[in-house]
């Protein structure tokens, strides 16, 4: 029955990827893009997280935490970029 759990959970980390891939490749603008490219980082976050605990491997964790601040420096260094352009 667990294993049917984490089967589930990962397949729906997955669709969100596709969808997620999608709107990065055919997203109208560059904010668009800069989003779905979030949306992804945050759902591989969750993807390895799932992961570490279905799988009982903690170091996984602390690659999801240096995932998840790269991120945000990136998206900050977006943010930046938009207000200087505009």
């Amino acid at each position: 029955m667990m294993d049917v759990f984490w089967n589930l959970i990962l397949g729906l980390i997955s669709a969100g990827l596709i969808g997620g891939f999608i709107r990065l490749t055919r997203g109208p603008s560059l904010p668009d893009r800069v989003i779905a490219l979030d949306l992804i980082s945050v759902l591989a976050m969750g993807y390895i997280i799932v992961y570490a605990v279905r799988f009982n491997q903690p170091n996984f964790i602390d690659v999801a935490i240096i995932l998840a601040l790269i991120t945000f420096v990136g998206t900050i260094a977006f943010a930046y970029y938009l207000e200087r352009r505009t």
